[in-house]
């Protein structure tokens, strides 16, 4: 039988049909393209919304609204802005309960977002910073704080969450740190009283010292504006090259060369919970966390060389 016309024959509901084995097939559906299903997604995640289908936890963490919402808009400054590089994931625990110590610095504090970036995308962790009181004082920050998982500088949070095994960060020099002067970069100010020292020792868990440079170029502080400052309620009003003079152009942060650089953990298996309200033992530890911080500040500094290259 010649090709073009050979036929085979199937049954159907005790029947039969001739179908030519070169008929024309069905052509696949095809595949959606990226834009289709991130739509998809956004819809999906619109309904859940709307319904109510989503989780918080006791701090009011809202995963899914974090790594939908929330990181994207991050993500586009640490991977293209300030074209961050982590350096010593290697030193994180995998899982578990840590304290990241990092210092503070750059005017706006966007070195706890980037940090935050870090540990999600590379760690796939999510890291619950502890934030001042005045972070949730002003109503859409300190909602959208807790949304993506951070709470108040306070030990009994930072505790609870150690204990839940969280991946917990800290900035020890508070205002002092991401308010000082442009000529005072990478100095780190007083590392306040230790309490983070004392609430690693009660939760036994290990300290990773954090070294951050690259924050201290995006808004260079060179004056602070203390009568306004005390007007608005705020630590500081700084005056930097570009604001006020530009006025809204100039609150884009300049775009200098991040390093973020993880250290070797300190574990403080030597010392039991009871150490924790010891003084001298705090503030032996908590002096010890700030010189290791310095110095990697210090090293990271010269590894990244110039700071808008």
């Amino acid at each position: 039988m010649n090709a073009h016309h050979r036929e085979r024959f199937e049954g159907e509901d005790g029947g039969a049909r001739v179908i030519p084995l070169n008929a024309a097939r069905p052509a696949p559906e095809p595949e959606p393209s990226p834009l289709e299903r991130r739509l998809a997604s956004g819809l999906a995640f619109l309904r859940r919304r709307l319904a109510g289908d989503y989780e918080v936890d006791e701090f009011g963490f809202d995963a899914e609204f974090n790594s939908t919402v929330l990181l994207p808009l991050a993500r586009a400054l640490y991977e293209h802005w300030f074209r961050v590089e982590l350096l010593g994931l290697e030193n994180l625990p995998a899982e578990g309960g840590a304290l990241i110590v990092a210092n503070h610095s750059g005017t706006v504090p966007f070195d706890g977002i980037m940090l935050a970036v870090a540990m999600h995308d590379h760690a796939h962790r999510d890291l619950r910073l502890l934030g001042a009181d005045l972070i949730y004082q002003v109503p859409l920050l300190g909602h959208l704080s807790r949304k993506a998982g951070h709470t108040l500088a306070c030990p009994a949070d930072a505790e609870r969450l150690l204990e839940k095994g969280e991946l917990v960060g800290v900035f020890p020099e508070g205002f002092k740190g991401v308010g000082k002067p442009f000529t005072e970069r990478y100095r780190l100010q007083r590392f306040g009283r230790g309490g983070f020292v004392g609430t690693a020792l009660r939760a036994g868990v290990p300290i990773i010292p954090c070294a951050i440079v690259g924050a201290e170029e995006i808004y260079p502080k060179i004056a602070d504006l203390q009568p306004l400052a005390r007007l608005l309620g705020l630590p500081y009003f700084p005056v930097t090259p570009t604001f006020p003079l530009l006025g809204p152009a100039g609150l884009v942060p300049l775009p200098s060369k991040w390093m973020i650089q993880l250290g070797e953990p300190m574990p403080l298996d030597d010392y039991d919970a009871e150490a924790a309200d010891d003084p001298m033992t705090v503030f032996n530890l908590t002096d010890h966390v700030r010189e290791v911080v310095q110095q990697m500040l210090y090293d990271t500094l010269l590894r990244r060389g110039p700071a808008f290259l």
